[in-house]
């Protein structure tokens, strides 16, 4: 009911947008949807471009920090590449309210216990800020790749009891300089009311993403683009047991997606699914960050 409260808002006002922003390269390829667990690497891979992530180390326990999963980091990554957008700064700063940091994510800022909103940001903005990052390109002539530390730098003050409760010191976080270039040099825009309405779902997020970046891409050449099931699966569902399994997930989330977002048109065909030539849900035009 709220899904279809949010749509209702949107098709009234759908000029009334959020603007959000997220890498093109982590819209082909995504983080973990589930924890990973005790490895010491994690890849997806989409076509000849493979996504490594790699935890930080904690240095008191003596033990990885572990891996970002699920929806959490992704919202923060749209939320900090937007910032580091508009800022043009590789400094982001998080505000000194942690309330105030948590509704802007739409997150609740008033739950408690282990599984609350709190305890999951505090828990994945370390896990996402200490990573490394790498994308590879591999073809029979060459071998690219690019290690990108996530926020070598950062000071965090939150107080999990106070959460409206303003602190002394500033709460920021330092992108790596690769890591900055990386996410403002092409992002793709998107709208933050539709993440907020599918924060439930880490492949819905992804296949949002996906889609409106997919719907540009028909609307520039006039062409619809049909990907299969199976391609869709290495891309956005590795932790899925299979093909079919997968497609009857993906399958659900793009109809939540086609509610908050109506302009993507799209349609079932044999071993996967077409996308029509639609409007992506947002259009910006974006500098690029030098």
């Amino acid at each position: 009911m709220k899904l279809i409260s949010i749509a209702g808002d949107i098709r009234l006002d759908p000029d009334k947008t959020e603007s959000a922003f997220l890498a093109r390269q982590l819209v082909q390829a995504t983080l973990p949807h589930k924890n990973p667990g005790d490895v010491p690497a994690w890849s997806r891979k989409n076509g000849d471009l493979i996504l490594t992530i790699r935890p930080g180390w904690d240095e008191k326990k003596k033990k990885l920090i572990g891996y970002p999963y699920g929806t959490i980091p992704r919202l923060l990554l749209f939320w900090i590449t937007t910032e580091a957008i508009r800022t043009k700064n590789p400094r982001i700063e998080l505000g000194d309210s942690l309330s105030q940091f948590m509704e802007e994510l739409g997150l609740d800022p008033k739950g408690t216990g282990k599984r609350s909103d709190f305890k999951r940001l505090k828990e994945q903005m370390i896990r996402l800020s200490r990573s490394t990052i790498s994308f590879t390109q591999s073809s029979n002539k060459s071998h690219s790749w690019l290690d990108m530390q996530v926020a070598p730098r950062g000071m965090v003050w939150w107080n999990e009891k106070q959460p409206t409760q303003r602190t002394l010191w500033r709460n920021w976080i330092q992108l790596g300089e690769d890591f900055f270039k990386a996410i403002t040099s092409s992002p793709v825009p998107v709208d933050m009311r539709i993440l907020k309405a599918l924060k439930r779902s880490p492949l819905a997020l992804d296949l949002y993403a996906w889609s409106t970046y997919t719907a540009y891409q028909t609307q520039i050449n006039g062409q619809s683009r049909s990907v299969s099931w199976e391609n869709l699966h290495e891309q956005f569902g590795a932790e899925y047991n299979d093909t079919k399994n997968f497609s009857k997930k993906a399958w659900k989330a793009l109809i939540k997606i086609k509610a908050v977002y109506p302009e993507l048109s799209f349609e079932r065909v044999h071993g996967g699914i077409k996308i029509l030539p639609s409007k992506p849900s947002i259009t910006i035009k974006q500098k690029k960050v030098r």
